[in-house]
């Protein structure tokens, strides 16, 4: 996130637009900036996980009287309060909302607007700090340090654009033909890999899909499948978080399905480990293991194998509570798109 963000601030500099870097807890340091530069607008990303929307709403409550915040979904194609009012149960229930009211929200970007006039050189203006990126950067490096740097997905927009419709992009003739036909392979290497791009915002959702929209004569079946992907089911998983309080929790699921979980809670289990060795991938099946390892060291799994060890996760914990939490924190800890809608609903639906 940090070298997308230094990318980005070099962007804004580019447009005589201020970048202010805010670190601690941003309902303190949002309504601190607002009011410092007398802003009259705060827009924010909609976000449907609990931590994102108490940020929200405390902010908002701190906010100056005289400014207006406003809450856009980028994380979506269609806004998630736009497809459904209500609790979606499967793709089949929310793909057609969500295909419905494409036409109006699948529109090509506008133009970035010149700023009127440079902030920079605008007298009365607060002017943000230097930005040690470095420093920052060793700082945040030495704080994970027991979490490997991922070295194979190049983070920022322009990296984002090269990932997507580059050369050697997903959009190539190769990959797309690949796509098509092996997306299901876990041994193919035949997947977009934009998720986290779109997790840290370097990409939006509604270019990666427009993009793609260019293709579809000619790769019908990747092109359709990458969409399904990229809109219906992430739109699907916001759905669930935003209307599903407790999303991280077992007493979110299905009657049926707890009632399940209930009746397995005494069956023996043979297998037994540590934090540590879940962790470190030390469990007495190697593809349980290969798929945590890479996991680890890429930042990454296939979805087929995250259905897989999600699932072993729950044959070999005490408890339903312990494998959610479990799976969640080690998503969560390794995952280059940890913390996102699709981590929880993809441990929750296995």
């Amino acid at each position: 996130m940090l070298r997308g963000l230094r990318e980005l601030a070099a962007k804004l500099g580019d447009k005589d637009i201020a970048f202010f870097m805010l670190k601690g807890d941003p309902t303190d340091t949002l309504p601190q900036l607002v009011e410092q530069t007398g802003a009259g607008l705060l827009v924010t990303d909609f976000s449907p996980l609990r931590v994102g929307r108490q940020w929200r709403t405390q902010v908002a409550e701190r906010l100056p009287g005289s400014t207006v915040m406003v809450e856009v979904d980028a994380h979506n194609v269609v806004p998630c309060w736009v497809v459904s009012n209500k609790r979606e149960t499967a793709a089949r229930t929310i793909r057609p909302k969500v295909h419905k009211a494409l036409p109006e929200f699948l529109v090509p970007f506008p133009a970035t607007p010149t700023a009127p006039a440079a902030w920079a050189r605008t007298p009365g203006l607060l002017q943000p700090e230097p930005v040690d990126w470095e420093g920052l950067l060793r700082e945040v490096l030495a704080r994970g340090a027991d979490v490997p740097e991922v070295v194979w997905c190049v983070p920022g927009e322009a990296a984002a654009r090269a990932a997507l419709d580059g050369p050697a992009g997903f959009l190539s003739p190769a990959r797309l033909a690949l796509y098509a036909a092996k997306r299901n392979d876990p041994n193919a290497q035949a997947l977009s890999n934009m998720s986290p791009y779109l997790h840290y915002g370097q990409i939006a959702p509604a270019r990666a899909a427009l993009e793609a929209a260019k293709h579809r004569a000619r790769y019908k079946e990747a092109v359709e499948g990458f969409l399904e992907e990229l809109v219906v089911r992430r739109e699907l998983a916001d759905n669930f978080c935003q209307f599903t309080p407790d999303y991280d929790n077992i007493s979110c699921a299905a009657a049926w399905a707890r009632e399940s979980l209930d009746l397995h809670r005494s069956d023996p289990r043979p297998y037994s480990y540590t934090r540590a060795q879940w962790e470190e991938g030390r469990t007495h099946d190697e593809l349980w293991n290969a798929c945590q390892l890479e996991m680890v060291h890429l930042g990454k799994m296939h979805g087929f194998m995250r259905m897989y060890w999600a699932k072993k996760i729950l044959e070999w914990t005490a408890s339903p509570e312990d494998a959610i939490e479990l799976a969640i924190y080690l998503n969560d800890k390794y995952e280059l798109d940890g913390r996102d809608p699709n981590g929880y609903v993809g441990v929750m639906w296995s």
